[in-house]
C-alpha cells in the first residue's frame, strides 16, 4: 500500500463507492418505474427502451474518452462532474411530460454515470497496492449494485406513496448529497503521489492503438459482453415487468427477486475474484460456466409451458446473480494483459462491450414486444415475453464466439513464450497436491 494510512485509504474507498451505489440507483430507477413511465408518457415498450437504449449508448460512447479525461482530470473531478449531471438528469425527467425530455432526462444520467465506475476503479489503485486490488475491484462492482436495492425498495415505496414528480426530485436531492460528499472527502490519491505529465495527440493515439492491439484488451470486451448483459437487461427494465406483468407475481416478490440477483452478485463475487487471482490463465473456464449457466437456464424458463414455477424463476435469478461479476472478469484480463500506462483506456474500452450488448437487447426486447402487442397497452402476454427475451441468443452466440477467437491468440502467445497449459484436470491435481504446475 502506498504511505498512506489504511484507514484513510479504506474512508477514501468508501466515498468513491457510495459515489457508485448512487449512481447504479440512478442507472436502475427506470427499470422499476417502467410501467409507471409508459402509463405518464402515454408511451409504448419500444419508447420507454429508448429511454433506456439511450442512456446506455451515452454511458458506453464516454467510456474511452473519460478514461482519457481520468489520466488528465483526476478521479475526484469526474466523480464529482457525474453526480452532478445524474442529479440533473433525475431533475428534469421528474418534471418531464413528454417523451423527448424523458428521453434527454436518461441520456444525461447515462453521461454522468459513464464518469463514475472506472474513476472509482483508479481511486482502488492510486490507494491501495497488491493482491488487495483484484479483490477490491470485484467489491466495488458487487456492492455497487446495493444501488439496485435502493431502487426496487425504497423508490418503488416513495414511487407508489407519493407521485412521479416527488420521487425523482428525490433521487436529484441524493445525487447532490453524494456530489457534496465527494468534494469535501474524496481524493485522488495520497499526498505525495506524483501524477504523470499529459500525453500528447500523437502519443494518445498510439496508446489506443496499442490498447486495442492487445488481445487481453480484446477478450476483456468480449468477456465483459458475454456476461454482463443478461442481468443488466433484466435489472435495469425488462425484468420487472417480466416478471409482475408475464409470470404474475406480485409487485413485492419481483422486488424480492431482483433484491436476490444483488444478494447473489455479492456473494459470488469475492469468490470469483480468489479464483482469477489462483489461476490466472483458466478465467476463461469461469466465463464459459456462467455463460452456459445463464443460457440453459433462460431456455428452460422460455419453454417452459405457461407461467414458470417460482423456484424455477428463483434459480433464474440466482444465475442472473453471477452475471455481474463474472463481467469483472474482463477488467482482470484488461489489468493483466495491458501495462499500467494503458489502464484507463483498456478498462474504457471493455467496459464498453457489455453496454452496447445490453442497449441492443433492450432496444430489440421493446421492439418484438410492440410487434407482438400492438398499441400503447403495458399489458402483454407471456408467449410476446417469451419471443422477446429470445434476442438474447444473438448476443450469447456474439460473445461467445470473440471470447474463443482472442483466447486462441492469448495461448498462443503464451506457447512462443516457452509456456504450455497442462489438462485442466492434471493442474487441479498438482494444486491440491500443493505443487507447483503453471496453472
Amino acid at each position: 500500500m502506498t504511505s498512506a494510512t489504511p484507514a484513510r485509504a479504506y474512508a477514501v474507498w468508501g466515498v468513491a463507492l457510495l459515489s457508485y451505489v448512487v449512481a447504479v440507483f440512478h442507472r436502475a430507477s427506470l427499470g422499476v418505474a417502467a410501467v409507471d413511465a409508459q402509463e405518464r408518457f402515454s408511451a409504448g415498450a419500444s419508447a420507454v427502451s429508448l429511454f433506456l437504449v439511450l442512456q446506455l449508448a451515452v454511458y458506453a460512447g464516454l467510456q474511452i474518452p473519460v478514461g482519457v479525461a481520468l489520466d488528465r482530470f483526476g478521479s475526484r473531478r469526474l466523480i464529482l462532474a457525474g453526480a452532478v449531471t445524474m442529479a440533473a438528469g433525475q431533475l428534469v425527467l421528474a418534471l418531464a411530460g413528454d417523451v423527448p425530455t424523458a428521453v434527454a432526462a436518461r441520456v444525461l444520467v447515462g453521461a454522468g454515470d459513464a464518469m463514475t465506475f472506472i474513476s472509482v476503479l483508479r481511486v482502488v489503485s492510486f490507494w491501495f497496492a497488491g493482491p488487495v486490488i483484484p479483490l477490491l475491484t470485484q467489491l466495488t462492482g458487487i456492492l455497487g449494485q446495493l444501488g439496485s436495492v435502493l431502487a426496487a425498495y425504497p423508490l418503488v415505496a416513495l414511487l407508489h406513496g407519493t407521485s412521479w414528480e416527488a420521487t425523482f426530485l428525490g433521487a436529484a436531492a441524493t445525487g447532490l448529497l453524494v456530489a457534496v460528499l465527494v468534494s469535501v472527502a474524496l481524493r485522488d490519491a495520497p499526498g505525495g503521489t506524483v501524477r504523470a505529465p499529459a500525453v500528447g495527440l500523437a502519443e494518445l493515439r498510439r496508446t489506443l492503438v496499442d490498447t486495442w492491439r492487445e488481445p487481453g484488451t480484446r477478450i476483456g470486451l468480449y468477456t465483459h459482453l458475454v456476461t454482463q448483459f443478461s442481468g443488466t437487461v433484466f435489472a435495469l427494465l425488462w425484468g420487472y415487468p417480466f416478471l409482475v406483468v408475464g409470470q404474475g407475481l406480485s409487485p413485492g416478490t419481483a422486488a424480492g427477486l431482483l433484491t436476490l440477483l444483488v444478494l447473489v452478485g455479492m456473494a459470488v463475487g469475492p469468490l470469483l475474484g480468489r479464483l482469477c487471482g489462483r489461476w490466472p490463465l483458466r478465467r476463461s473456464i469461469l466465463v464459459f460456466s456462467i455463460l452456459g449457466a445463464t443460457a440453459t437456464t433462460w431456455t428452460v424458463v422460455l419453454l417452459w409451458p405457461g407461467r414458470a414455477p417460482l423456484p424455477l424463476l428463483v434459480a433464474l435469478v440466482v444465475v442472473l446473480g453471477t452475471n455481474g461479476p463474472g463481467s469483472m472478469i474482463g477488467f482482470d484480463y484488461a489489468r493483466t494483459e495491458n501495462p499500467a500506462e494503458r489502464m484507463g483506456s483498456a478498462s474504457g474500452v471493455v467496459n464498453v462491450g457489455g453496454f452496447v450488448a445490453s442497449l441492443l437487447t433492450i432496444l430489440g426486447i421493446g421492439a418484438v414486444l410492440d410487434l407482438l402487442t400492438p398499441g400503447a397497452s403495458a399489458d402483454y402476454e407471456l408467449s410476446a415475453f417469451r419471443a422477446a427475451f429470445a434476442v438474447q441468443y444473438v448476443f450469447w452466440a456474439i460473445g461467445l464466439a470473440g471470447v474463443l477467437r482472442h483466447r486462441r491468440e492469448l495461448r498462443a502467445r503464451l506457447a512462443r513464450d516457452g509456456v504450455v497449459l497442462a489438462p485442466l484436470a492434471t493442474a487441479v491435481r498438482a494444486r491440491l497436491r500443493g505443487g507447483s504446475a503453471y496453472p
